[in-house]
């Protein structure tokens, strides 16, 4: 599938929203739509509880609003899970674990040239989930192998299900934690992880993606991995990112879309921005890479924006983030009647 950029529109997954409905219709409004995942609504739409549904070993505790793994049950179950496993069922996600997936596979989704679907990545996930000594699973060696395996057949099953009602779906994986490889502490090495990323990579069905709002060594991402799309914090980062010339240069001559979050999301600092000024400040961004040669037709033709980060946190609920889609919107058509943008 060959992307098409032009800086169309596209968000996180999450949002704030207790109404389903509501919370599609906004995702709706952009250009390349998603389903939204809900943890307002209930703690199964955590990214993290989300994609664990059918994982062997997984404890949901709902009350502490807390997953961890327990090792002992996760051997128990893998000879079940594995009599399940030749089927696409367990796979699949189920209302209680999305309430939303169904409503937005429900739309009229003809009209949008692509559309996106979501899940947590598995290096955020094995550093996120613990057994039962508190230590992260991506440090066990056969439960790691496992989770890889396990989270690409959820992306893949999620992929074909919007396939079947989409003639151009693809789902990115959202990698939070991904910066942590990088920090002394870590016991997972990034060589290690880039080695296992790029196989699971590479292993995911359409479009390959990741988006994360953290500051990792960005050349980890541009370069060996096969991504068709990359989507960044381009608020608060975009001047670090525009650092990695030649990785990006690269990383574009591949073909391939980088996604700038250059709307805010927090009400405080949506309140000083303007359109213009977010335009300006996407163009200083841009004004690094077009003073070290790349041109500026090709980040245009391979550019789509966003918000800068998923909000949960507004005292306001979701009129935030509504407001942050209405200026992303605004934002792209200043962009595309300046540059001249084709649809």
């Amino acid at each position: 599938m060959q992307l098409p950029g032009n800086c169309r529109t596209t968000a996180m997954g999450i949002l704030p929203h207790q109404e389903i409905e509501r919370a599609v219709d906004l995702a709706l409004t952009l250009d390349i739509p998603f389903w939204p995942q809900l943890p307002r609504y209930s703690y199964y739409e955590d990214m993290y509880v989300q994609v664990s549904e059918h994982f062997p070993g997984i404890l949901v505790d709902e009350r502490q609003q807390r997953i961890t793994l327990d090792t002992g049950r996760f051997f128990e179950e893998l000879a079940d899970y594995a009599a399940q496993s030749d089927g696409e069922e367990i796979f699949k996600l189920s209302p209680q674990y999305s309430v939303a997936f169904d409503a937005f596979l429900a739309r009229d989704l003809s009209p949008y040239r692509l559309v996106r679907g979501q899940s947590i990545g598995p290096i955020s996930f094995g550093h996120k989930i613990v057994d039962e000594n508190l230590k992260p699973v991506i440090y066990n060696d056969d439960i790691r192998e496992f989770m890889y395996d396990f989270i690409a057949r959820k992306v893949n099953v999620q992929y074909r299900q919007m396939k079947e009602i989409h003639p151009a779906p693809f789902v990115w994986v959202d990698e939070p934690g991904l910066e942590i490889i990088f920090g002394s502490f870590s016991g997972y090495s990034s060589e290690r992880a880039k080695k296992d990323f790029g196989s699971f990579l590479h292993s995911l069905e359409g479009p390959r993606g990741v988006h994360l709002c953290g500051n990792p060594d960005w050349s980890f991402l541009l370069q060996g991995l096969d991504l068709n799309i990359l989507s960044i914090d381009a608020y608060s980062l975009g001047q670090i990112f525009s650092r990695y010339t030649d990785a990006i240069r690269e990383f574009l001559a591949g073909g391939n879309i980088i996604c700038w979050g250059i709307v805010p999301t927090l009400s405080e600092e949506l309140g000083q921005e303007s359109v213009e000024k977010l335009v300006g400040r996407l163009e200083e961004i841009w004004g690094n890479l077009t003073g070290k040669g790349i041109g500026l037709k090709q980040i245009l033709r391979q550019s789509w924006l966003a918000p800068a980060r998923c909000c949960l946190i507004n005292a306001d609920g979701y009129l935030t983030v509504e407001r942050s889609f209405a200026t992303l919107r605004q934002v792209a058509a200043l962009l595309r009647d300046k540059y001249n943008l084709a649809d």
